[in-house]
């Protein structure tokens, strides 16, 4: 072997064994909880990529929806999503009847998300069945605030042509359509404190609708992702007590050909850093690694699985 030849080889054997791996996370709007999540994940993923040669980037999306039809097509390798659309994804119903997605994967459930009714006092919004031949932002096309507002009026009999105008305004202009009075309320489902909710409250003329009606008593105990739960007081200007609504959680999830090392690595850069992963956003404060685990509906990827039951968490 000439001198040339044996350079090329020792070179080539100093090369990484693995080449640079790049995934992205879907979100969601940049004022809700989901672009934050993405970007909390991918910043603690991105100080171990020297070592375990991964580079992680976030993106804006449309929603729940939107980024569970991504992972489907590989579009994404990670994204987060409602529980109650994972589970109709999981199962082919609802917004995926006969559109089964059998790839999908979770990875873990991170923090709940409320649905959150957000009036123009003006309005006389007091209860659920006010909204009636009012202009009521029910989320937009292809998020889980649209999918889980459906559910609600469906369970509720009220029809899309009972409101006024159902608007499919995005997260981020619902607070200005609201101000501007171009709405007279609108929903969203997530995580709290949120930004998003604060802009609206900070006016003195909107408020925080109860919804607590036994049609919601109904929709808990018929379906197994949602529960019931409490908008903690204090949180918002004029929010003094604790506001009943119901929930789901915010699930990380992914497709099952996403390699499982990957996986792995993703969990364990959380896990292994929980308590600087809790203090990423306040609405983490009451989390626990037994948490993650809970309101999974779909079958968790084989990565994930590897490090909970390693840990005694599964």
């Amino acid at each position: 072997m000439n001198t040339l030849s044996s350079l090329l080889l020792a070179s080539s054997l100093c090369l990484p064994v693995f080449a640079l791996e790049r995934i992205t996370i879907g979100t969601g709007a940049l004022t809700g909880t989901y672009y934050p999540t993405g970007a909390a994940i991918c910043r603690m993923l991105n100080k171990l990529s020297f070592k375990k040669q991964i580079r992680c980037s976030v993106e804006t999306t449309q929603g729940s929806v939107y980024n569970i039809n991504t992972i489907k097509s590989t579009e994404f390798d990670f994204a987060i999503a409602q529980s109650d659309i994972v589970y109709k994804a999981a199962q082919g119903i609802g917004s995926f009847k006969n559109k089964k997605v059998n790839n999908l994967r979770s990875v873990m459930a991170i923090y709940p998300e409320l649905l959150t009714l957000i009036a123009r006092k003006d309005a006389k919004i007091n209860k659920l069945f006010d909204i009636k031949n009012k202009r009521i932002n029910i989320g937009n096309k292809g998020s889980g605030t649209e999918g889980t507002v459906l559910s609600l009026l469906k369970a509720s009999k009220i029809q899309k042509k009972q409101l006024k105008h159902a608007g499919a305004l995005n997260a981020v202009a619902m607070p200005d359509a609201l101000r501007d009075k171009k709405i007279d309320a609108y929903f969203y489902m997530v995580g709290h404190p949120n930004a998003n909710i604060k802009i609206a409250t900070d006016s003195s003329t909107s408020n925080i609708v109860a919804l607590n009606n036994n049609i919601v008593d109904a929709l808990v105990k018929k379906y197994p992702y949602y529960a019931k739960a409490y908008i903690p007081a204090g949180i918002y200007k004029n929010n003094t007590k604790r506001i009943p609504t119901f929930g789901v959680k915010a699930v990380l999830v992914t497709n099952s050909e996403v390699n499982e090392k990957i996986v792995y690595e993703l969990v364990k850069v959380i896990l292994e850093n929980f308590e600087e992963f809790k203090q990423l956003h306040p609405v983490y404060s009451n989390i626990s690694k037994k948490s993650l685990l809970d309101g999974l509906s779909s079958p968790l990827h084989k990565g994930a699985k590897k490090y909970f039951q390693e840990n005694n968490l599964l």
